[in-house]
């Protein structure tokens, strides 16, 4: 973390500051509204702590069909988290959480994301909520933004909810004693999947990304897994993509600049169509959301074991997303993976910057106040915040790999069945499909292409850096 200009320690003026608190936020505004007594829960990892946001819902009846309303709370992190504090500065040094299989690195202090501003189950928070209605075909009709009083009445974890809509478990425990839970989850998960829908047909693209969590026995490394992108984990993205857009519109409604999350059209486009190509799909020579969307899902029905491997290859082609900033949005980026015009990031102010620093935009304007920040100041947290971003990925990168290496370093020798990832000046990368692994192919190499099926032996693994040794032993088409 620190060669990569991150903070692997909380400030001593940060911790000081935080056990000064005496608790939770409080506040007593005629404009905070009480949903207390609304079913909220969270869905999130099973060891998740910080928990950032909230759902829930109920039908509207309708003369066009029922309707639904779904509002997302979000935990107010600036009421405690004050702009220019101590903690605020310690936040802004790495502007993200970083999560390794050996340690997490909370943005935060661990007293605040994992108690006095995790929207924690049974406790009272303070919250901005998105209140959004949509119709019987999930069309969004309407949305506000307002302060309130929350309670977590149900604290979820993704593979058990998953699990239970897919008929392949029991209902989750914690979620069978809360009346009305069950058609709670269900509501939200089917207007989820109409959501999901929508998206796709209008370009949005479907990945498996290829991030294993290490499985250990005691300090022992036993193997690696791969997470799978399961029905509660669709749940939550699409109400968190919603929601997104709902405070993206709000700030540009109101006028002012605003950071937001983009990804450009991608620059490598032609060798994404050279992709596609090898697998006898023709695209289109500009960038078309939809049309490569329609390759990936036809992919993903003829080769599911192999679509993570893809969908690796098309997104280090595609580029990685970055934080800009817009005013009044007439000609916005727009995210070009999700398909959607108006994006930002606002639903994990817990473990992300940027979600603070539109927090503290939104509730400036529900209060008639001034923007908390000049454009020269969100110009420098825009690129402040991509280049922290980047380098917690590099760090997460550079951990799974030692945590490959550490795997593999009893298994010189071993000839393994692998796809080529990456192709460039410094190197050939590869990733073996059990266990998943990504690493280097070296010695004299015949000229190879992203996405070409290889045998290879392993020859050599450094577990300190991460590196990992591949000869090639033959080359299929």
């Amino acid at each position: 973390m620190t060669e990569h200009g991150l903070r692997p320690e909380i400030s001593a003026e940060a911790r000081q500051e935080v056990a000064q608190m005496t608790g939770p936020a409080k506040a007593d505004s005629p404009e905070l509204k009480d949903l207390r007594g609304l079913l909220w829960c969270s869905i999130d990892n099973d060891d998740s702590r910080d928990l950032d946001q909230l759902s829930c819902s109920e039908i509207v009846p309708s003369d066009s069909g029922e309707q639904v309303r779904i509002w997302v709370a979000i935990a107010d992190v600036d009421a405690l988290v004050r702009q220019g504090s101590a903690v605020d500065e310690q936040a802004c040094a790495n502007t993200t959480s970083v999560y390794t299989s050996a340690k997490i690195f909370p943005m935060l202090p661990d007293r605040l994301c994992y108690d006095l501003t995790s929207l924690n189950p049974h406790q009272d928070r303070l919250a901005l909520v998105c209140e959004m209605l949509f119709s019987s075909s999930a069309e969004l009709l309407s949305a506000q933004i307002y302060r309130a009083w929350v309670n977590n009445h149900c604290q979820l974890a993704y593979d058990a909810v998953s699990a239970w809509l897919e008929g392949q478990g029991p209902l989750p425990a914690a979620a069978q004693p809360v009346p009305g839970m069950v058609e709670q989850l269900k509501v939200q998960d089917r207007l989820a999947q109409q959501l999901r829908l929508r998206r796709h047909q209008q370009g949005a693209l479907e990945f498996e990304s290829f991030q294993p969590r290490a499985q250990f026995e005691n300090e022992q490394i036993t193997g690696l897994d791969l997470q799978p992108h399961n029905r509660a984990r669709q749940l939550i993205e699409e109400l968190m993509v919603a929601t997104n857009g709902c405070t993206a519109r709000f700030l540009g409604t109101h006028g002012g600049a605003s950071i937001r999350r983009v990804v450009r059209s991608p620059e490598r486009w032609q060798a994404i169509v050279a992709v596609a190509k090898s697998h006898g799909f023709d695209l289109p020579h500009e960038p078309n959301g939809q049309a490569l969307e329609t390759f990936l899902a036809q992919q993903h029905r003829l080769d599911p074991l192999r679509f993570p491997d893809l969908s690796l290859v098309i997104i280090k082609l595609m580029g990685s997303g970055e934080y800009v900033v817009e005013r009044n949005h007439l000609h916005p980026v727009g995210h070009f993976g999700l398909a959607v015009r108006d994006y930002t990031h606002s639903t994990a102010p817990n473990r992300r910057y940027p979600d603070v620093i539109t927090l503290r935009m939104i509730k400036a304007i529900l209060a008639h106040q001034p923007s908390p920040y000049s454009d020269e100041a969100l110009n420098a947290l825009a690129l402040h915040c991509t280049r922290q971003e980047d380098a917690s990925r590099k760090v997460e990168r550079q951990m799974r790999k030692s945590e490959a290496a550490l795997l593999l370093q009893h298994r010189i020798g071993q000839f393994f069945n692998a796809v080529v990832t990456g192709t460039a000046d410094k190197g050939t990368w590869v990733r073996v499909f059990e266990p998943p692994v990504e690493g280097k192919l070296v010695g004299h190499l015949p000229p190879l292409r992203v996405g070409q099926k290889l045998r290879v032996k392993l020859v050599t693994t450094q577990v300190e850096r991460g590196f990992i040794d591949f000869v090639l032993v033959n080359s299929a088409g």
